[in-house]
């Protein structure tokens, strides 16, 4: 399956830390749910798409030399291990990770 979709690098880069993670936690969701209702389709499209948003705040990050960078690599290969596993029990500990970055994004707005 081909997915065309690519975040705005630019627009994404000037977000802080809690927005770009709280929409990564959207995509996150959209993942597991899909996983869950064996959707295939929809699992690889949201899935490509939570990639994508974690490589763009990689990207900014490492540009700005963030020591956040470390965080969001080890939050995505969480992320990954969860898609993989059978049960859903590293499911529910990245959601309550991204969770915290969704609140913190409302409440700074």
């Amino acid at each position: 399956m081909i997915v065309n979709y690519a975040v705005d690098r630019k627009r994404w880069s000037e977000m802080d830390i809690f927005d770009q993670m709280g929409n990564i936690y959207s995509e996150v969701g959209r993942t597991f749910k899909a996983k869950q209702s064996h959707d295939r389709e929809k699992y690889e499209q949201a899935l490509a798409r939570a990639i994508d948003l974690f490589d763009a705040t990689s990207a900014a990050l490492a540009e700005r030399r963030s020591p956040k960078l470390k965080e969001v690599l080890r939050a995505k290969e969480e992320f990954l291990s969860a898609c993989e596993a059978k049960d859903q029990a590293s499911e529910r500990g990245i959601d309550r990770y991204f969770m915290q970055f969704a609140v913190a994004a409302r409440l700074t707005r």
